[in-house]
């Protein structure tokens, strides 16, 4: 028999974080996020807990934790594209099609207690988090940024009636060869012809005093058309400042610059900490910090972020000018590869711009839908 709770109790907040790292223990992908983040979804003083309904719901079968799941509803992201939606994330369970069908009926019943007509998932509370169910590459090195499952997670959703909404793709790009080189000429050409100005932080302070918003807005309205995005105010913005601090280096982030000092498009790479968030179980010890700033200092491969550019730029190519920045960081600081994280299998512009790229496809990640 399966009883599902509602989490309420530090202790059940404990098994809710504990879960997944029990489920994966010895997996060799398995990346964790970090203990401390996990546990601060539950304060009250989190930013998007003051504008967004939430439950976190356990699975108990014979008395052990067998699943669990969180539900969101994002009250932005429904106001701007106009959907009845409840969002679910964290999402794991063992192999388990009553375990995994008691905590998405519950699920459903909440949301459509708040009157909402579809659950769509994985996501999050932003585009920020990890989202999307992995579906191929199950044997492929992953990223901090984004969530590893077990094969047998599709499986289970769609068995509850769940169906694809939207897939994601994700690459390795290497260094250079002849087409890349092509697009590095293009690329210092439209520089010229635009008038802009490749800039980067000589320090932290430099960046998140004076320029980090400008970053931010442009990411704001490079990807307000994509799918799930949501839109960001003050206090959600300084959250995700916070964490970048911890993780980016100021050579980490490029920009261009029109003649007016406006930043026009943003490129944002992270040095992989997967092996160090792995090695810890996700806590914050000497052996995480040692680890996190070895590979910080000394990456051998790093994640893409994200790439943003103004939507007047759009038309120009600006694009082609961070790619090929990228790809000069591959050669200098002689990265095995750089990789991209997530990039939706209909944006067009990014799929045909990666053709010109030397590069592997190694994952494919899904987001599903159901109506309620």
């Amino acid at each position: 028999m399966v009883t599902i709770k509602e989490v309420k109790t530090k202790k059940e907040q404990r098994e809710f974080v504990r879960f997944p790292l029990d489920l994966y223990k010895g997996n060799e992908y398995y990346v964790p996020m970090l203990y401390a983040g996990e546990f601060a979804n539950f304060s009250p003083d989190y930013p998007f807990n003051k504008i967004c309904d939430t439950i976190c719901l356990l699975a108990y079968k014979d008395g052990k934790v067998a699943g669990r799941v969180q539900g969101i509803i994002q009250h932005d992201a429904n106001k701007k594209w106009g959907y009845k939606q409840a969002r679910f994330t964290r999402f794991d369970s063992i192999d388990d099609e009553e375990v995994s069908s008691a905590l998405f009926e519950y699920l459903e019943k909440w949301a459509s207690q708040h009157g909402m007509n579809e659950i769509v998932g994985p996501l999050g509370f932003s585009d920020f988090e990890r989202e999307g169910l992995l579906i191929e590459g199950f044997n492929e090195p992953q990223t901090y940024e984004e969530q590893y499952n077990y094969e047998y997670y599709r499986r289970l959703i769609e068995a509850y009636g769940f169906e694809k909404d939207t897939d994601w793709l994700e690459y390795q790009i290497y260094g250079s060869d002849a087409d890349t080189e092509k697009m590095l000429a293009m690329g210092n050409k439209l520089l010229e012809r635009y008038n802009l100005t490749f800039w980067q932080a000589k320090t932290m302070s430099e960046l998140l005093d004076h320029h980090i918003y400008d970053i931010l807005g442009v990411v704001e309205q490079a990807y307000s058309p994509l799918y799930g995005t949501v839109p960001l105010n003050e206090e959600t913005l300084r959250n995700y400042i916070k964490d970048f601090k911890s993780i980016v280096r100021p050579q980490d982030i490029g920009a261009l610059i029109d003649k007016n000092g406006r930043t026009v498009a943003i490129a944002i790479v992270f040095p992989s900490i997967s092996d160090a968030a792995r090695a810890s179980g996700g806590r914050i010890t000497p052996r995480f910090l040692y680890r996190f700033l070895r590979d910080k200092k000394h990456p051998k491969h790093m994640d893409l972020g994200l790439i943003g550019v103004l939507p007047e730029y759009n038309s120009k190519g600006i694009i082609t000018i961070m790619i090929g920045t990228l790809i000069e960081r591959i050669r200098s600081d002689k990265l095995e590869y750089m990789e991209t994280n997530l990039i939706l299998e209909d944006n067009l512009k990014m799929q045909n711009l990666l053709k010109h790229f030397n590069k592997r496809r190694t994952k494919r990640r899904r987001c599903f839908k159901k109506q309620i």
